[in-house]
């Protein structure tokens, strides 16, 4: 009976967590613009609120806290959109350029390192041309998966309108089916996560947009094509931590590699700017700006990362580690799930705060011995 009983519990131990992998994987279109919206709307709510201080109605602080978010993404969209049309009305001319730079880098591999054989050559000149074709993949693919987007984020303004409307019905909705003794527990902890996930979004979107404007200016100095267009996209992935300027900046590099006249020196140029901005943004920007908001151990922050890729993609990585941070202050209130919030903590203050404990101990034990 116990052994059955054991293998019930281990069955349900292995078989929930799959499960709920497995549902969240499934529901990934339905789920996402959720949680986006979710992040919008505390990136918002800082001027949701300072209108509402003014004692407008409800619905016109979030509208236009909705209107300045279009304007400012819709100015950069179009931005983006202007300089992509000069980019294809030089398609032929880049792919052409594509080419002559990959016969020249395998006839030097070629050189190098003596290799023989038709294996390598044409390699990479057949994934290009597959890049470049209109039939349903590289570009094409590209684009689709753009539309289809695109076409999901029209929900967000909804969504967004929604969760700051009904704020005070979903937070009396969470005190009501909490405990009446854990509901102070309760308020502290849904301050906190307002607190942190509205400073957390707004700090990284203000050096995501200053990074295009450097990224952009940087570009233009060295003299890439298509600056503007490469520096916006490259900037966009800072939305993602630890690894954003790296694959933002392998973006404008690939792009030299493949299609500059002199892919060699400006490649190496364009590694130089963006391993100064991966300096910059890492030490300077992002401490200073988003600050220490967001207080996750590394290790969590690059498991979480590389889980979320597995699971959602680049849409995983995106929303991960503001949902790590929000959990961990639910985890930090709540005192059976404590160890779990020390665990994701950051080491630093968790060891001193451990340490201040001890001396506090030894202190109250010196005293009594007096």
């Amino acid at each position: 009976m116990r052994s059955n009983r054991l293998l019930l519990r281990v069955t349900l131990l292995l078989l929930i967590p799959i499960l709920f992998l497995h549902g969240i994987i499934a529901a990934k279109e339905f789920l996402f613009p959720l949680f986006l919206a979710l992040l919008f709307a505390y990136l918002l709510y800082p001027i949701v609120n300072f209108l509402d201080s003014k004692g407008l109605p409800r619905a016109i602080p979030i509208l236009l806290s909705i209107l300045f978010a279009f304007v400012v993404i819709g100015g950069i969209v179009l931005v983006f959109y202007s300089q992509l049309n000069l980019l294809l009305e030089d398609f032929d001319a880049i792919k052409e350029q594509a080419n002559q730079n990959i016969n020249a880098f395998e006839k030097t591999i070629r050189e190098t390192f003596g290799l023989k054989g038709d294996r390598l050559d044409g390699f990479l000149r057949e994934r290009v041309n597959m890049f470049f074709s209109s039939e349903g993949s590289g570009i094409n693919r590209l684009f689709s998966a753009t539309t289809g987007t695109i076409s999901k984020v029209f929900l967000l303004p909804v969504y967004v309108f929604l969760f700051l409307f009904f704020r005070t019905k979903f937070a009396y909705f969470i005190l009501k089916v909490v405990k009446e003794n854990k509901r102070p527990e309760a308020v502290r902890t849904l301050r906190d996560i307002s607190t942190v996930a509205a400073r957390y979004m707004g700090g990284v979107t203000i050096v995501v947009l200053m990074l295009c404007v450097i990224n952009s200016t940087g570009l233009l100095i060295i003299g890439v094509e298509y600056a503007i267009l490469l520096g916006i996209t490259s900037a966009f992935f800072n939305f993602i931590p630890y690894f954003g300027t790296l694959m933002g900046g392998s973006v404008p590099l690939l792009f030299v590699l493949f299609s500059s006249d002199q892919p060699l020196a400006t490649g190496i140029q364009v590694l130089i700017l963006f391993i100064i901005v991966q300096v910059t943004e890492n030490n300077i920007l992002t401490p200073m700006i988003v600050g220490g908001n967001v207080k996750i151990n590394p290790f969590f922050v690059i498991v979480g990362l590389v889980a979320g890729a597995m699971i959602w993609g680049i849409a995983g990585m995106v929303v991960v580690i503001p949902m790590l941070a929000m959990a961990r202050i639910i985890m930090n209130n709540t005192k059976r799930l404590q160890p779990y919030a020390y665990l994701l903590g950051p080491r630093r203050s968790s060891r001193n705060s451990i340490i201040e404990r001890l001396k506090g101990v030894f202190h109250k034990k010196d005293t009594d011995d007096k």
